[in-house]
């Protein structure tokens, strides 16, 4: 089982830009370990025959087609309006 030590949980804080009291890192060095047990326990069940859950809810992606729908406007109309233009686009300012 990998145990995580105040050293470990500080390195983190460090990392993470968190500033942590005594008493936190020692909750947080039990906490973590209690964690990381679970995980262990989880990781010695019996998952033959079991089926991945991917989706519990049933929902699926309704997607659609892709079409070019023109609403009787062709491109040249369209950058006609435009301010300025340049090679069959608009032209803009230049955005440093």
């Amino acid at each position: 089982m990998t145990v995580i030590s105040r050293d470990d949980v500080q390195h983190l804080a460090q990392l993470s830009s968190l500033q942590l009291a005594d008493d936190e890192v020692s909750n947080l060095v039990t906490d973590i370990n209690d964690i990381l047990g679970y995980i262990e326990q989880l990781g010695q069940l019996d998952t033959t025959g079991v089926d991945p859950t991917y989706q519990v809810t049933d929902l699926e992606n309704i997607g659609r087609s892709d079409a070019v729908i023109d609403y009787g406007v062709s491109r040249e109309q369209l950058l006609a309006l435009a301010p300025a233009q340049q090679d069959n686009q608009v032209k803009v300012p230049k955005v440093l």
